[in-house]
């Protein structure tokens, strides 16, 4: 597989900067979500189970313990990067924010946060704290739960908030989540939206093929027949086509992910990461690499050990 070679991802930037491996920690902070809480809404978005791609348990221990035992998993790299993964990581006072910010970059190997949330739950005060972490010379990447740029689809998905949310938080080292093969959306849908993120501003981007898992309110409408997953082979089309038009220097974090069943309902080549990565190599290998349809395609940049 050659994806360094023809798309800009996210491990091979970090070991160009760092010059070494620099891996993500993903931490559970115990946070909720407007969207669940009542806030906004109830129920959630309609794709979404956080048990699907987060350990709940997590949740009852402390950062710092959250930090050491993910570290011991992982042997390859000496530095890491503090990821608030579940549910919406910047829904709290901004003093709770701090302490717990605070404690995953006390960390001697941390360099770094990665926090993930939503559009619509960035005020300035949330912006201003993280601004001042990047001020201390740590990586800072706010992680956007945008999916689409289509306020139709975001209303039947029950997101709570509309594209111009996003357009107004687009600050800081963005990375923006999108899901390819939402309800009612095709290849041209997901290339629309692209369009409308980079014009936006983006620095980074995660591509999430459409998963449908227990516990979520997706999963009554696949269990009725109502709606179906995304195939692989349109999937790797899609997301293909969105990296051959997405500007080189834009970072992709992820490409595509994985469940696992009982989990994961559909489709079921979503519960190996692998396959997906595979077959975009494959696509990319014969389309162009990213930037090509662009005019200007990814020139990879190797790090060379000294």
């Amino acid at each position: 597989m050659q994806l360094q070679k023809l798309v800009n991802m996210f491990g091979g930037d970090l070991t160009r900067r760092y010059g070494q491996k620099v891996h993500k920690l993903t931490l559970h902070g115990g946070f909720s979500c407007p969207n669940r809480d009542g806030t906004i809404g109830r129920g959630g978005c309609t794709f979404c189970n956080v048990a699907s791609f987060v350990d709940e348990t997590q949740q009852y221990r402390s950062i710092s313990d959250q930090l050491a035992c993910q570290a011991k998993r992982v042997d390859r790299a000496k530095r890491y990067l503090a990821y608030f993964q579940a549910y919406t990581s910047t829904w709290a006072e901004v003093q709770q924010l701090r302490a717990m910010y605070q404690q995953a970059v006390s960390e001697a190997r941390i360099v770094g946060l990665c926090v993930g949330t939503r559009p619509d739950c960035v005020p300035e005060s949330v912006l201003d704290l993280l601004s001042s972490y990047r001020e201390q010379g740590y990586e800072v990447w706010l992680e956007l739960g945008l999916q689409s740029a289509h306020d139709k689809t975001l209303r039947r998905i029950n997101r709570g908030h509309n594209f111009t949310a996003y357009q107004k938080t687009a600050r800081l080292e963005v990375c923006c989540h999108l899901i390819v093969g939402l309800p009612g959306e095709t290849r041209s849908h997901c290339l629309e939206t692209l369009r409308r993120v980079v014009e936006t501003g983006v620095d980074g981007i995660k591509l999430h093929p459409l998963h449908i898992v227990t516990g979520s309110i997706m999963a009554k409408a696949w269990q009725a027949g109502r709606i179906t997953g995304i195939e692989l082979d349109e999937y790797v089309a899609t997301a293909g086509e969105m990296i051959r038009h997405t500007p080189p220097e834009v970072i992709y974090h992820r490409i595509s992910a994985s469940a696992r069943r009982p989990t994961l309902l559909a489709p079921l080549w979503c519960e190996n990461r692998w396959t997906g990565m595979v077959e975009i190599d494959r696509y990319l290998n014969a389309h162009g690499a990213q930037g090509s349809a662009l005019g200007r395609p990814w020139t990879p940049h190797f790090y060379v050990q000294p």
